[in-house]
């Protein structure tokens, strides 16, 4: 079901994996009886209202974050989004549950309290000179005016913090550029036994045709059924002219048969191919018959029937295959063998004289 441009299938998945943003169908208001759950196997749709749903995201999968309200100020990274219930899911995360820890692979906060985390910098121990690693995250965040990106199809803009925790004492009034995660590259392994080497792939085997280059020179004579015949019979290839240009021939099986040309073309054959039918049929009712009016009309009616079973024709044309229609052949030619074959054995039947045999007396 469509809603203004939404389905329920894109609300049942909306956590999505890309961090990019080319579209804002997410903002769109739908149905909550889309929500409602008929059976246990549906899934569990949570939504907020459309005008609390954020729409540009600054926490995108890849980036790495601290949840606000955890001394521990552990790191997560952030595996997915849903724009619609604006939470966010976390790889790995780990849940207590009594004496027992698990891994719980679907965690999700609210975008609220995602702390974007900006690197490890050397800043002095409280009451102490001594440098330290501390982790540093954005407490603030700030962007420019997102724009369409027409080539790569998305809306694109910078982020960066303006203020941090803890703060950063060369920082004030500064904006630190916070990078978009990049996503991982491909591992390509290295080719096996198995593979072809990029140089046996790239390496040019065609051969042009030895031909006469002057304008009006006369190629060489070879006809498509002896370039075919060749192709399945090699014994055949030592009368072929390896210089003639054969290339032609595959245009047949290479251009695509419903294309919009050939369609055009085919469409204007038929076309023409009415047009004459129906003037045949014209002149010859014309002739049978006195009244013109009366003439056309059977015309008419002829050259509807006509066309209905030529229809009829090709449609039960296109059901028969030819493997099919091969074999329904072979089978009914064997039913008339095996007709003949009793046929002959009941013609020649002789008994062999025995007792208790009774010979009707008008035989």
């Amino acid at each position: 079901m469509t809603y203004k441009g939404y389905t329920r299938l894109q609300l049942i998945r909306g956590a999505t994996s890309s961090p990019w943003t080319t579209n804002f169908r997410h903002l769109l208001p739908f149905p909550k009886k889309w929500m409602k759950r008929f059976t246990v196997r549906d899934p569990v749709i949570k939504s907020v209202k459309p005008k609390d749903r954020i729409k540009y995201w600054n926490v995108v999968p890849g980036d790495q974050i601290r949840l606000l309200g955890d001394s521990s100020n552990r790191l997560h990274e952030v595996l997915s989004i849903n724009k619609i219930s604006n939470r966010v899911f976390v790889k790995g995360a780990v849940v207590s549950s009594g004496v027992q820890q698990k891994l719980v692979s679907n965690k999700n906060y609210h975008y609220s309290r995602c702390q974007l985390f900006l690197g490890n910098y050397e800043l002095p121990k409280p009451g102490s000179t001594e440098p330290r690693l501390t982790p540093v995250f954005a407490k603030r965040l700030g962007t420019t005016s997102p724009f369409w990106n027409p080539f790569l199809r998305r809306f694109e803009w910078q982020r960066f913090a303006t203020s941090t925790y803890p703060r950063l004492p060369d920082s004030v009034g500064e904006k630190l550029p916070i990078a978009w995660p990049q996503p991982a590259r491909a591992n390509i392994p290295d080719p096996s036994s198995y593979d072809a080497l990029h140089d046996v792939v790239a390496k040019v085997t065609y051969q042009l045709p030895k031909i006469d280059p002057r304008p009006g020179a006369r190629l060489p004579d070879v006809s498509e059924d002896a370039f075919l015949a060749s192709v399945v019979n090699p014994h055949l290839r030592d009368s072929l002219d390896e210089s003639a240009p054969v290339e032609p021939f595959l245009h047949k099986e290479l251009s695509n048969p419903h294309s919009k040309a050939k369609k055009l073309r085919r469409f204007k054959e038929y076309k023409l191919h009415t047009k004459e039918l129906l003037k045949q049929i014209l002149v010859q009712e014309m002739k049978r018959s006195d009244n013109p009016k009366e003439a056309r009309t059977i015309a008419m009616f002829r050259w509807r029937a006509q066309l209905k079973a030529e229809r009829e024709e090709k449609k039960k044309m296109r059901w028969k295959h030819k493997a099919e229609v091969a074999n329904l052949e072979r089978k009914a030619a064997r039913k008339v063998r095996k007709e003949q074959q009793q046929r002959r054995l009941l013609t020649e039947l002789s008994l062999k004289e025995a007792p208790n045999q009774f010979i009707p007396k008008d035989v």
